[in-house]
């Protein structure tokens, strides 16, 4: 199974970028992160609705999506690597995380999505939640081949 994160903005060198690599090399799962952004400036909805366009562009042809927002569901570590097990039992080839902008994500993107998953009901920086997502990533890869790293 391939992970994809697609994330609006781009992320410049410094803690956010060290934290992302250091959990992107240690995944097993081919990873592709891509980044997306709309430069122009629009108002705040036309915004959100660029910026789902870009994303939802950017997922690879077919891929389950997963959408990251806080009205989502809060899943604990073992049922996120429970689900992404499920997946890749069933022959699921691509998987890709939407993470919006400062605006949030536009409800198309919530709607395509086989998941919405959220973090928790703390906002959160959306240049933290790739490092935050990777971890859980890293996390769930853990936990499905029965490797200690994960101590509930």
């Amino acid at each position: 199974m391939r992970l994809s994160i697609i994330a609006v903005g781009r992320l410049k060198a410094g803690p956010h970028a060290a934290l992302v690599g250091y959990y992107a090399e240690r995944l097993t799962f081919p990873l592709a992160l891509r980044e997306v952004e709309e430069k122009r400036p629009l108002p705040p909805a036309e915004l959100v609705e660029r910026e789902a366009a870009l994303l939802l562009a950017a997922a690879p042809p077919g891929a389950t999506m997963v959408a990251l927002d806080m009205r989502g569901k809060a899943l604990a570590s073992e049922a996120l690597a429970e689900r992404m097990a499920g997946w890749q039992a069933r022959g699921l080839r691509d998987l890709a995380f939407f993470i919006g902008g400062a605006e949030g994500l536009a409800d198309s993107v919530r709607r395509k999505s086989a998941l919405v998953l959220s973090l928790g009901p703390m906002t959160w920086p959306h240049l933290l939640v790739r490092g935050m997502l990777l971890e859980q990533l890293y996390r769930a890869q853990q936990i499905m081949a029965g490797h200690p790293y994960h101590r509930g």
